[in-house]
């Protein structure tokens, strides 16, 4: 008896270390694909290098846009996994340099986004899908209203016109209703 006891013992045990080394098996493969770049970070790969930057933005809707102009240059990082974007350039007169980090979330299935720069202390978190029939990344998330202290929506729309030529165009929602407020033209150096 003590026999039988000990072998179904030794039955359960060896079930139980199988199970978990196939529980754990599962987790690396999980976390494998969750880690290695694919076709969305190749997407954003091709965009590495330098970019002429033309900036309209739109003070208020019904007047003129203020103009500006400046460099990206675009890079991927951590091992491709996300592209690291550092603008310079001027507005009203004054530097701007800002920084951006988007990358492709394997599990969730989208492209986020962050960016800050000087002439604010939030930061701006975007989630996006690629459509490929228009190509391009519909960016939604917020930034902060500076003049409330609270967060806004934000819209933004990422067009890969060719591989030399994009166009963002961002929009935001003011007392309910969205409005364009700025377009950038990256054309590639």
């Amino acid at each position: 008896m003590k026999r039988l006891s000990f072998l179904i013992g030794c039955l359960i045990t060896l079930i139980q270390v199988t199970n978990a080394q196939s529980g754990q098996d599962e987790m690396m493969k999980a976390w494998q694909a969750y880690m290695t770049p694919g076709d969305m970070h190749a997407l954003l790969a091709k965009d590495d290098g330098e970019w002429k930057t033309e900036m309209s933005l739109w003070m208020d809707p019904g007047s003129p846009p203020v103009k500006s102009s400046g460099k990206m240059n675009n890079k991927m990082i951590l091992g491709g996994r996300y592209q690291e974007a550092r603008y310079s350039g001027d507005f009203m007169g004054m530097p701007m340099e800002g920084i951006g980090i988007t990358g492709y979330d394997n599990a969730k299935k989208i492209f986020i986004s962050t960016w800050i720069d000087n002439l604010g202390s939030g930061v701006m978190k975007l989630e996006g899908q690629y459509d490929p029939a228009s190509k391009a990344i519909n960016f939604y998330g917020s930034s902060v209203d500076p003049m409330t202290g609270k967060d806004m929506k934000v819209r933004e729309v990422l067009k890969f016109i060719d591989d030399k030529n994009q166009l963002m165009e961002m929009f935001m929602v003011q007392d309910g209703i969205e409005i364009k407020t700025m377009e950038i033209k990256f054309t590639k150096l």
